[in-house]
């Protein structure tokens, strides 16, 4: 984008403010001395109005940015700025988006990925971390931070003999600040526990929405998978030790709701398929779905679904359901990134749930396929499936 002028809807020719990285462009011959002023002055990506810029600056053939954004190109060139050391690429980024990336870049035969050098920003996940570009409009939530006023809540790991699964298998349990026996709590189960807990910061958003008022005090049972590419995708043993070992057991030791309104499944990407096909193998047991980004593909025609082996079950699963739909729970609360593939899946499986007399609440965020998106919506989420405060019901 250089110096141009563009028509607004009105009619009106607007001149465009042009770009930083375009300004040290037209600047003439771009010496190293040059571009050290000009990385003193940005941040890194560069974000003006809904446009960002990515820099790297080093010794290369090719640079690109790697992402997994719906919609950009991937991998996103990188062009040398003159004869200089910086390398630049400008692309949209609309109001509210945040993206993860990292930088990639050829040298001879030579390929190295790495988080952009230039960025401080990261974001963990299972498989490492990567970089952060937020647009103007986006900000972690506050509700997400440490706060000194909230009253901590407790978490114990136990373990449970599981017949079904055929091994121990490790929980780990929430119990709300101020915890009551003489209280009933609301249940939550939450697939990729652990990572829930290392990645959203659950534990602490948990402590926080409660002591706002924003969802009720419940118990919270986080439970890692050991193989969770074979037990996620409508896996029997799985549901079995949800459904029928786990649930009475947490019922007999802890003071439940005991009635399906008060129990939710949880998950994101194959955790949200565990948990839809753990309730429709248990219907009526548990009365909400909490979906985040779930894994919710299928085909129409054919069988090439482009997901690769791990997605066959789930396929042949979601194929089974969208052929006869069921209403295993009352409500559901499904959130998707709309910068991941998973966009359309998801957004083709609201009126197919809806048809089933299932209420659900749908929302979108300009975000992908990661962890802090997820995080992002636990307050919606939770709060909608159950708010804050209740009267609880005593003995």
């Amino acid at each position: 984008m250089s110096a141009e002028t563009f028509r607004t809807p009105g009619g009106l020719r607007r001149r465009a403010q042009k770009l930083e990285i375009n300004k040290l462009r037209d600047r003439g011959p771009v010496d190293e001395e040059l571009v050290d002023r000009f990385l003193a002055r940005h941040q890194v990506p560069i974000i003006e109005g809904e446009r960002a810029t990515f820099l790297y600056r080093g010794d290369a053939d090719e640079v690109w940015v790697r992402h997994r954004v719906v919609g950009l190109p991937d991998p996103l060139p990188l062009r040398r700025i003159g004869s200089s050391s910086l390398w630049a690429a400008t692309c949209d980024l609309p109001t509210g988006s945040r993206v993860e990336y990292q930088l990639e870049t050829r040298r001879g035969d030579h390929y190295e990925r790495f988080n952009d050098p230039l960025n401080p920003r990261l974001a963990a996940s299972p498989l490492g971390s990567s970089s952060v570009c937020a647009a103007i409009g986006y900000a972690v939530p506050e509700w997400v931070h440490h706060d000194p006023e909230a009253r901590e809540g407790e978490l114990v790991s136990e373990v449970v003999r599981s017949k079904a699964l055929r091994r121990d298998q490790e929980v780990l349990l929430y119990l709300p600040a101020r915890f009551n026996r003489a209280a009933r709590y609301p249940l939550l189960i939450v697939h990729d526990g652990t990572d829930y807990l290392g990645y959203t910061m659950m534990q602490t958003v948990l402590d926080n929405l409660i002591h706002r008022l924003d969802i009720a005090p419940m118990i919270v049972a986080f439970v890692p998978p050991r193989d969770r590419l074979k037990e996620y995708p409508n896996h029997a043993p799985h549901a079995r030790f949800i459904a029928r070992e786990l649930l009475p057991l947490l019922t007999e030791r802890f003071p439940l709701q005991d009635n399906p309104s008060g129990r939710t499944l949880m998950g994101s990407s194959f955790g949200g398929i565990a948990a839809l096909s753990t309730a429709v193998r248990y219907p009526g047991v548990f009365g909400s779905l909490f979906l985040q980004s779930a894994s919710l593909v299928f085909t129409d025609i054919g069988t090439d679904h482009g997901g690769g082996p791990a997605f066959d079950p789930v396929v042949k699963f979601m194929n089974k359901y969208r052929a006869k739909p069921t209403a295993p729970v009352d409500r559901i609360f499904m959130t998707c990134g709309i910068y991941e593939p998973l966009i359309t899946p998801n957004r083709s499986m609201v009126p197919v749930f809806r048809s089933t007399g299932m209420t659900v609440k749908y929302t979108e965020a300009r975000d992908g396929h990661n962890w802090e998106n997820w995080r992002d919506q636990l307050r919606d989420g939770l709060s909608w499936l159950h708010p804050g405060p209740q009267l609880f019901v005593y003995e």
